[in-house]
């Protein structure tokens, strides 16, 4: 037991016992004693102050998607609450670890109304439908456990965020303490019966198919070994880049993935909804479908697959993968067949040339380890087509909230999380502008972040739309913007523009090198063609 302790020490030292080594946010008065419990216990844990309350929330989530590991955030609440929910939404779509520390009214007025600064009408049924977990700490004796139980739940079953309240005199009231030392994190039982079932269907296939999510992330080798296994080729769109290296002719994108569920008769869906694959594409009889997923009621949301498997996609198919040698037909090597069906489609994809040409510039400066942050932009719906990704979390990607903005306060907290390799952002003009304030945070803690950002003076997704769905009727689309060089530079950030893609290289390498600071490069560009042809396609089963 600690002899007194306050509930913001209490919160610091057991956000520290469980390695958390970094608080995002923005001090303000309902926070100002856990603040001061940061600064107590500077040496162990850093805060970074941004300059939004989204922008600390998306720095977690970036750090946090780039990690694999439990990031944290502390917003007031009431408005600093509501302007973090975007992000906390997301995590929660993504299931990302992200534990949001919130403020609260004095602790005996909550719920009266009574009209105190940023009090929020029912807050914590507001969070509620954010996290997956949420408390509201009452006294120093509950801060303890309350957070070990907060960060439990996120790494029980499925991940997720969690959020924890605590009222402004309630985080420097002081008490005896005991500190409850991190618990265990509830883990499935693997069912051997399922397993075994699952290694019969997949091995006797003769079409499979291997169908990656955001859930798959952590379990790049056995993946990996599986698809060898079974010569199956493996789908990762979006959350699944690169969970199977890009350069393996197994590892297929959306458009020859979308051919190969029409062939298929089973595939092993690996922690993802196959929302668009169920929905969009189809599903039949002569399909069976064997899905692991860490959350049970995930399985037959869409469709009632042959064998489901519940838990932790790694340790599930390391036992899959040692029952499989005993079912597993001999197939022979799909190398040549896959690598012609990918030039054929590398050839249907030019109609993206300009996205493609600057892809290319990036993939050839962005080294093998760096990590990819797109944005719901041209190059961005492209860059989930068809760039190539080497390995895990290092393509990060919206999920279904697809929110625009999210792109360059996540990938600060990314390259902040991650300073050992490079991180480069792209935006659009219009998503840049959602959190281009944090260029402010980016030099204050000399984040070497590269940003991109593609200039057409509009939301150039929704222009095109209008344009070509709505007979030209453009409203709401076209955008006033500053220099965005200029602007760069007033924050003391190297910038520049270029105009093609071989400049573009040689200022990305220029930005790369540079680790004292960001970079941000402007590429004005003109309308560009239409992506969505090679990711809304039809049903190919059961039309």
């Amino acid at each position: 037991m600690i002899e007194r302790e306050t509930t913001g020490e209490a919160v610091v030292r057991a956000l520290v016992a469980h390695g958390i080594d970094t608080v995002f946010g923005i001090p303000g008065a309902h926070m100002y004693d856990f603040n001061d419990a940061l600064y107590g216990a500077r040496d162990r844990i850093r805060f970074i102050p941004t300059r939004h309350e989204q922008g600390a929330a998306y720095m977690a989530l970036g750090a946090a998607l780039a990690t694999g590991k439990t990031q944290a955030y502390a917003v007031v609440p009431g408005p600093g609450l509501l302007n973090s929910s975007a992000a906390l939404l997301t995590a929660y779509s993504m299931n990302a670890p992200v534990l949001a520390l919130v403020g609260q009214i004095p602790d005996a007025d909550i719920g009266k109304g009574l009209g105190h600064l940023h009090e929020i009408r029912d807050q914590s049924g507001i969070i509620n439908r954010l996290v997956d977990h949420t408390a509201l700490i009452r006294k120093p004796e509950e801060a303890s456990r309350a957070t070990a139980l907060a960060l439990r739940a996120m790494r029980s079953g499925r991940p997720g965020p969690a959020a924890l309240e605590c009222a402004i005199d309630v985080w420097g009231k002081s008490a005896p303490v005991t500190p409850q030392a991190p618990l265990p994190f509830a883990v499935s039982k693997i069912d051997s019966d399922a397993i075994r079932r699952a290694a019969k269907r997949l091995g006797a296939a003769k079409r499979p198919l291997i169908v990656c999510g955001g859930g798959a992330q952590d379990a790049s080798a056995e993946v990996t070994a599986l698809s060898a296994m079974l010569q199956a080729p493996v789908l990762g769109y979006r959350r699944g880049r690169g969970v199977l290296d890009s350069r393996d002719p197994l590892s297929v994108t959306l458009p020859l993935g979308r051919d190969l569920w029409g062939e298929a008769d089973v595939v092993l869906g690996v922690g993802t909804r196959l929302l668009m694959q169920l929905r969009q594409w189809g599903v039949d009889r002569d399909l069976a479908i064997v899905r692991v997923d860490a959350d049970r009621s995930e399985h037959n949301r869409l469709h009632k697959p042959a064998v489901a498997l519940t838990g932790d996609a790694k340790p599930i198919l390391q036992q899959l993968i040692a029952e499989l040698p005993a079912h597993n037909l001999k197939r022979p090597s799909r190398k040549a067949e896959l690598q012609e069906r990918h030039a054929a489609w590398r050839k249907r994809l030019e109609k993206l040339a300009p996205q493609v040409a600057f892809l290319e510039a990036i993939r050839a400066e962005l080294p093998e380890d760096g990590v990819f942050v797109d944005e719901v932009t041209q190059v961005g719906f492209a860059a989930r087509l068809l760039f190539p990704v080497y390995r895990p979390r290092s393509f990060l990607s919206p999920g279904y909230q697809d929110n625009l903005g999210w792109g360059f306060a996540t990938a600060l907290g990314a390259q902040h999380a991650r300073p050992d390799v490079p991180v480069l952002s792209i935006s659009g003009d219009g998503g840049f502008m959602f959190t281009a304030n944090e260029m402010a945070t980016a030099m204050r803690h000399r984040i070497p972040l590269v940003t991109v950002v593609f200039n057409d003076g509009a939301f150039g997704n929704v222009r095109r739309i209008q344009q070509e769905n709505y007979g030209n009727r453009l409203i709401g689309s076209d955008l006033a913007n500053p220099d965005f060089v200029a602007f760069a530079k007033s924050f003391g950030a190297a910038a520049a523009r270029v105009t093609g893609p071989e400049d573009l290289r040689r200022e990305l390498r220029r930005g790369f090198a540079r680790r004292d600071g960001s970079t941000l490069i402007e590429v004005p560009v003109g309308a560009m063609p239409s992506p969505w042809e090679f990711i809304q396609m039809g049903k190919i089963r059961g039309v």
